[in-house]
């Protein structure tokens, strides 16, 4: 009850205020001082460390494999830390979290004081704090927040405000994203430096002296909080030439005796002032931020410390002399501070830096489909993880829970989002090491599950509940509870905050079954038979299903629902052929949407949308590119590979000159089919379910056969009668839209050399295409990241999977040739979700469809005899944690257990919360407006005590947190939302970034989230009975 209750607002965590001594050591205040009318060089000592890419996360800890590359992290923070305490004024950067606790977990305590001391006096630095340094183009915003989540957490419980990183630094990954420059301002950093940029894009910016900019992350729906101050890196994340030092170059050491051979004093110094001055030409400021260091380097830490102390000392001993250059020992942070002070008026960009290419012939887009199977397999693992929290979190109200298999998935996720993991990669023995990981994970969050059902469901403690089983291998029609059993019950937890209606698909023998939903009614079913294609995959092991039973699964918010389903009972409910005339197109509609088919051709001909009037004619085919065949001889002979995408043609091939496509037409109650096998490898069920807004069309490729030694990528293509005028639309990690353009970059005057890789961009979640003119759109939904382009107007394409015969040269020194389980190629299948609507009524169905996809309910299965009748008497068969609706607009993003308290007094259960809201600016006349969210009435039966406002990181209360300002040049006006407008300069000031939280408070603890806003809450409840 909320009367009588006393509802406050809590101060920083404990740990926090324990630290507020050492604060003041840290932080920009621990910075060397420069050198005011000089060249400041900020050497930078620095290691990069992959978790997983030529070796697995474990091998590179700890050294192992060697033959394949010699790196050992643990070795790197042994040999760093002794030297950073022989000298106050040396410093060092780590980034890798995932690695740092590992090697954390072994140390003494005495050797963690010594650490905490070097953290303390900002001797030692976290950049970034991420569990991984993650990729750009194929991650999700879900995962991207609980990664960096997982490692801030780490920081903030072992060095307090000491730990907080203050600048990202994304030095590898392959393309910038602008959302997560987005991300990065809402958790809180100051800055972000990247190494890779588009060699055009670069060029430019070295004349011009803009390699550092404003980035507005989103100009239009949250202003100056996403702003964030982006520098280019002058040589990657490397050292000048010449001056590695480090046990894996073979460059020479500074040698400063001149009584011995080979005395290089007077060659090195001129060679770095050399160096120093190139690079200082093409930044604006008098500070040089200089990468000193390389990938796993410092297993020496010595030699590199030794050399730089010569070179610094060699070079600042000339400021006597007039030497105006003046090198000292930094850290980006540092840097930043100093580039800050300069208080300078800088430029600004407002969309990303994809794709990203090193040379005319080489984009790197091939990565954005690459591991298809294993990119799905993330954002499925990304989705239990969600659903594992939630229960987790409900059920420890009621009792103590175990939290180790959600631990187990975090950190598994948290490595699955580097950049040479999911981006794909990767070698194929590392791609088996990270799903093997995340199988673990999710095995163990599967235990979680199971525990937080029986604590939720069951009402009889006399009876245990039923074992739960999951079926991890439903996409490709296999479970062995449904096939195996004539009655089974299927436990359906929906982890959005809004109704679903879900459609389950289950295998099995039967040709008939009755469904019972959690209310004793039975419901309607149906049984369909599999297609021959699926059961060729290899990896379905000897499944004997022959059927797939579908139903609809009307599931509440937040809610478990029991549904039951007895086979070889009630009629047969055969899936039946569609009679149609030879030749004769064929149409089939529900009540949202028309499809006609070609009678002759079996392609889809015309699609309606039969409420908005939409139409459009829309021809859907699959196709390949043939991949180049490069080698290393020139840049020209690029080829495709891991990395890049470099087709031998610009037009895609058709599969109609190697193979008569077949077509099936199949209807019934629920679902009508359309089954086209394209070849022996390719082949699609487009299906339309009653009452659906969307066509789905599930795609089976694979094994892509390549004796032939060529290599081929796969895509499927959407072409329409649209007017599109190069004009096409891509999500940026599952969230803001941005506008393409082919053959067109905003920064520079692009000159495309690939007319088909250079016009591919990352799709995290969703492709569309608008015909203003008409009024219309078509929108693709994807259930992974994917590829994708308008190589041509009106038609869409998606990269959906690509096997080749040779490497691109960019380190993995293999092709990317998964061959399955069976040795013979990998077979992935997926699925697209085909829109066809107005303009102005689009946005709400794929934003609503978009979130509905990639976190889907998650099933899990009993083989109970019970019927509804006997599960009702000792368990239930609905449970709910919502108290109220939700705004149709508003999404839970998280809702998990945290183990942070109030007070060492404070007895109350603490959960960290987000809520998002998931649309945009004008993307919706109601939708697209605020919306207001009570904290105290969002769930059900459990009473909010105290809530605070956080950074999107958790790691600090918003309202300590306090930014750098800048002042820059803008050509996008706020006021107005649009671009090109003012070139006048603008100022993000941090009290306009982030509000006070009793600025917006409303009664009740009612909050109001604005387009695109997501706010991060710790909250206190307490079980109200």
């Amino acid at each position: 009850m909320l009367q009588g209750r006393r509802i406050y607002l809590t101060n920083a965590v404990l740990l926090y205020l324990l630290n507020v001594c050492l604060a003041s050591q840290c932080g920009y205040q621990s910075c060397n001082p420069v050198k005011e009318g000089m060249i400041n060089v900020h050497l930078v000592p620095h290691t990069h460390d992959d978790v997983g890419w030529l070796k697995t996360v474990d091998q590179y800890f700890y050294g192992d494999k060697n033959d394949i590359q010699e790196a050992g992290v643990q070795y790197i923070l042994d040999s760093v830390i002794p030297e950073l305490e022989k000298d106050p004024n040396k410093r060092f950067i780590y980034v890798e979290i995932g690695f740092f606790s590992r090697w954390w977990k072994e140390q003494s305590d005495t050797v963690k004081q010594r650490v905490r001391k070097l953290v303390d006096e900002g001797r030692l630095e976290f950049i970034l704090g991420g569990w991984s340094m993650d990729d750009e183009a194929s991650t999700h915003y879900n995962a991207i927040i609980d990664e960096h989540t997982l490692g801030f957490e780490f920081l903030r419980d072992n060095f307090g405000e000491c730990g907080r990183p203050r600048v990202a630094w994304q030095i590898d990954p392959f393309g910038h994203s602008r959302e997560h420059a987005s991300l990065f301002a809402r958790m809180g950093f100051d800055g972000l430096f990247f190494g890779r940029l588009d060699y055009q894009d670069k060029e430019e910016r070295m004349k011009t002296k803009t390699m550092e900019m404003i980035w507005q992350g989103s100009p239009k729906n949250l202003g100056s909080q996403s702003d964030l101050f982006t520098g280019v890196l002058y040589n990657g994340y490397g050292p000048p030439g010449g001056f590695c030092f480090d046990v894996k170059c073979h460059e020479d050491p500074i040698m400063d005796d001149p009584n011995l051979h080979d005395f290089n004093v007077q060659q090195k110094v001129s060679s770095f002032i050399n160096a120093t001055l190139t690079w200082a030409e093409s930044y604006a400021t008098e500070h040089v931020l200089m990468t000193m260091g390389g990938d796993f380097n410092y297993e020496n830490a010595n030699m590199w410390y030794k050399n730089l102390d010569k070179l610094m000392y060699y070079i600042n001993r000339e400021h006597a002399q007039g030497g105006n250059i003046n090198l000292l020992y930094s850290t980006p942070s540092c840097y930043l501070n100093q580039v800050n002070k300069a208080n300078l008026t800088w430029p600004s960009k407002q969309d990303d830096f994809f794709p990203y290419a090193s040379s005319p012939h080489t984009f790197w887009s091939g990565y954005f489909t690459s591991r298809p199977a294993l990119k799905h397999y993330v954002r499925q693992s990304n989705n239990f993880l969600q659903a594992c929290k939630h229960l987790n979190a409900f059920a420890s109200l009621f009792g103590p829970t175990n939290s180790n298999g959600i631990r187990v998935l975090k950190e598994a996720m948290g490595v699955a989002q580097h950049h040479d993991a999911v981006s794909g990669t990767e070698k194929q023995a590392v791609a088996d090491d990270y799903a093997l990981r995340l199988y673990k994970g999710v095995n163990a969050c599967q235990s979680v599950l199971e525990n937080a059902y029986k604590t939720l469901l069951q009402t009889d403690k006399n009876v245990n509940f039923p074992e739960q089983s999951f079926c991890d291998l439903l996409n490709i029609s296999r479970c062995n509870v449904t096939e195996g059993n004539e009655q089974f019950t299927v436990n359906v937890y929906n982890p959005l905050a809004r109704e679903v209606s879900h459609w389950i698909q289950l295998p099995t023998n039967a040709k008939s079954c009755v469904v019972t939903d959690p209310f004793g009614k039975q419901i309607v079913s149906q049984i369909v038979p599999i297609t021959n294609e699926t059961k060729r995959i290899p990896e379905r092991n000897g499944s004997v299903a022959e059927n797939s039973i579908i139903f609809m699964a009307t599931v509440p918010p937040l809610s478990s629902s029991i549904y039951f389903v007895e086979t070889n009972k009630g009629h047969d409910q055969d899936t039946k052929p569609l009679s149609f005339k030879p030749n004769e197109d064929i149409t089939i509609n529900n009540t949202v949407l028309s499809a006609t088919f070609d009678g002759t051709t079996g392609s889809l001909k015309v699609l309606k949308n039969l409420q908005s009037g939409a139409t459009a004619q829309v021809d859907h085919r699959m196709q390949y590119y043939i991949s180049h065949y490069g080698n290393t001889t020139r840049p020209k002979f690029q080829g495709s590979g891991a990395y890049v995408f470099r087709p031998n043609q610009s037009e895609p091939m058709d599969f109609q000159h190697l193979f008569q496509i077949q077509t099936k037409f199949l209807q019934g109650q629920l679902v009508q089919e359309v089954r086209q096998q394209f070849s022996p490898w390719v082949s699609t069920v487009t299906r339309l379910y009653n009452g659906a807004p969307y066509l789905e069309t599930e795609w089976t490729v694979g094994p892509i056969p390549t004796k032939d030694g060529i290599g081929k990528e796969v895509i499927s293509k959407y072409c329409s009668d649209l007017q599109t005028e190069a004009t096409f639309y891509t999500d940026a990690n599952g969230r803001e839209i941005l506008q393409r353009r082919r053959d067109y970059r905003s920064t520079w005057a692009f000159n495309n050399t690939e007319s088909v890789a250079g016009n591919y961009f990352p799709v995290n979640s969703r492709i569309y295409l608008q015909d203003v003119k008409k009024g219309v759109q078509l929108t693709v939904l994807t259930d992974r990241s994917q590829g994708g382009s308008s190589i041509q107007d009106g038609c869409l394409e998606l990269m959906v999977h690509r096997r080749l015969t040779t490497d691109d040269f960019f380190g993995a020194g293999e092709a990317l040739n998964e061959k399955g389980s069976d040795n013979q190629g990998l077979v992935v299948r997926g699925k697209h979700y085909l829109l066809l609507d107005t303009i102005e009524r689009s946005a709400q169905v794929h934003r609503d469809l978009a979130l509905k996809l990639y976190m889907k309910p998650v099933l899990s299965f009993t083989n109970s005899q019970m019927k509804h009748s006997d599960w009702s008497k000792y368990f239930r068969t609905q449970w709910s944690a919502l108290a109220s609706v939700v705004p149709q607009n508003v999404h839970i993003l998280t809702f998990e257990v945290s183990d942070q308290q109030d007070s060492k007094n404070d007895t109350h259960k603490h959960f960290l919360l987000r809520l998002e809201h998931i649309y945009e600016k004008e993307e919706s006349k109601v939708l697209s407006n605020p919306a207001k969210v009570s904290l105290m009435n969002i769930f059900k039966g459990y009473e909010v005590v105290s809530a605070k406002e956080l950074t999107l990181g958790a790691n600090l209360d918003l309202n300590e947190l306090h930014r750098l300002p800048w002042q820059y040049k803008s050509t996008y006006d706020e006021d107005s939302d649009k671009s090109n407008l003012n070139s006048d300069a603008k100022i993000m000031r941090k009290s306009q970034s982030f509000p006070n939280f009793n600025e917006y408070l409303l009664d009740n603890l009612t909050i109001i989230l604005n387009p695109m806003e997501i706010k991060t809450f710790q909250i206190a409840l307490t079980n109200s009975g």
